[in-house]
């Protein structure tokens, strides 16, 4: 259960990391920021070890905060201050699931809610000792699955998809996902994978399970390939799968950044335009691209209203949504999203596949995707379109678009991968995708 790492430094850095993680944590619940959005303001005068360290406390105190809340109310009878309840919370996460040694978890969590809560130290100390007593015992009889997941979500994906897959999609959350690539030359692929020591994956990405700060990793400077999740490189592959002659299509990427897809497109020599209504998530990609030597039109512009001067050969549409298929990645995700805000992405979403509608020549394809589980934000918002535009036919993705793993495409023909899916190659992340094609 435990999850072995390094260990911050010694001294004055041990508690600055700390601070840290309490920061980020702070910031992920009582300000709605991403850990994302605040980690490299959060570690900048940290050294690598420590900032390592940082990811990982903050990253699996989310993924297992019901666990630790559950455990932590059998030894605190009143609700201290929001920052001493977190400041338990990182301590319970070290001695429970990372195998600090007790003494410098409850040490550290003394020493930091001592910076503006020194009338609770007694209390950490005293809560964080039984917790190294007698967490382990409580941990075992729990229901990591549930405990971990906000009700709304668990309820949700059980009426989606079944308890056992909602149950398996729950405990794949839990691990920490490993890095996928996609290679900017598919020729290269077998050379790349030996000189990252990755594994090639059935659909044709890279998996390393090897460690490395990514920007230092051979071939990342040269821009020959990026990280990309293997789920999230199948919307392009299955639009290029249908144009079969990609070298010169027209192809609008909305929503396009940060850029994986864009790059997939670009590489295939597909004429891009990529849109996005982010003037900073537009830097990022041009970034990318720069790196990767690839070329894209790009355009800030919101793709409700804008309009390209000529319809297009293929328009992809990965649609801004919850992005609940990335908790992996992303465990502050089911503390930043509400069943509320669902609503509001599905009506974004669906005025952005009508607007795809009119971007699209005749005979011309849209592939809609979400890196979402909410089945809301999936199948409906497609048959929506579909009933607003005769002139819109769904089309059976192929096998063939997945490299045969048919688990991928549902009884509708369509994209639906789960994270509990291909667990004997620790899994992927949650997407959907929808083929559609426009009548002559």
């Amino acid at each position: 259960m435990s999850q072995s790492s390094s260990a911050p430094s010694a001294g004055g850095s041990e508690i600055a990391s700390r601070a840290a993680a309490l920061a980020i944590l702070e910031g992920v619940f009582s300000r709605a920021k991403s850990t994302d959005d605040q980690f490299e303001q959060a570690v900048a005068k940290l050294e690598p070890r420590d900032r390592a360290f940082v990811r990982l406390l903050v990253a699996t105190t989310l993924r297992r905060l019901g666990q630790i809340d559950l455990v932590l109310g059998n030894f605190v009878e009143r609700r201290p201050p929001d920052r001493v309840i977190n400041v338990l919370r990182l301590g319970a996460a070290q001695l429970l699931f990372i195998a600090t040694p007790p003494h410098a978890a409850v040490a550290t969590s003394v020493a930091l809610v001592k910076q503006g809560h020194e009338r609770h130290a007694g209390l950490v100390n005293a809560v964080l000792r039984r917790v190294s007593e007698k967490g382990a015992g409580l941990v075992a009889a729990q229901d990591a699955a549930s405990l971990n997941t906000p009700l709304w979500l668990w309820k949700s994906w059980i009426a989606a998809y079944g308890e056992p897959a909602a149950r398996a999609t729950a405990e794949a959350h839990l691990s920490e996902p490993l890095l996928d690539i996609t290679v900017k030359d598919p020729a290269a692929l077998e050379e790349w994978a030996k000189r990252l020591e990755a594994a090639v994956l059935p659909t044709g990405s890279l998996r390393r399970t090897a460690g490395g700060r990514i920007q230092e990793l051979e071939g990342f400077a040269d821009g020959a390939w990026w990280v990309q999740d293997a789920a999230a490189a199948l919307p392009a592959k299955m639009l290029l799968h249908v144009l079969e002659s990609p070298a010169g299509k027209t192809v609008l990427d909305l929503c396009a950044a940060p850029g994986g897809k864009t790059a997939q497109l670009a590489a295939a020599g597909c004429a891009v335009t990529a849109v996005d209504s982010s003037g900073e998530r537009l830097n990022l990609l041009r970034a990318n691209l720069k790196r990767l030597r690839l070329d894209a039109q790009i355009v800030e512009a919101d793709a409700v209203t804008w309009r390209p001067k000529e319809q297009v050969d293929a328009v992809l549409l990965d649609a801004p949504c919850s992005a609940t298929g990335t908790i992996r990645r992303h465990p502050d995700l089911p503390y930043l999203k509400r069943a509320e805000d669902i609503a509001g992405f599905v009506t974004l979403q669906t005025r952005l596949l009508n607007a795809a509608v009119e971007m699209v020549k005749p005979g011309g394809w849209i592939f809609y995707s979400v890196c979402s589980l909410q089945p809301e934000e999936r199948r409906p918002v497609v048959e929506a379109v579909l009933a607003t535009h005769p002139i819109i036919t769904r089309v059976k993705i192929p096998k063939e678009a997945v490299a045969g793993e048919s688990q991928f495409i549902d009884h509708k023909g369509e994209l639906r991968t789960l994270p509990s899916q291909w667990p004997e190659r620790a899994g992927l992340d949650g997407f959907y995708g929808a083929l559609l094609q426009r009548s002559e």
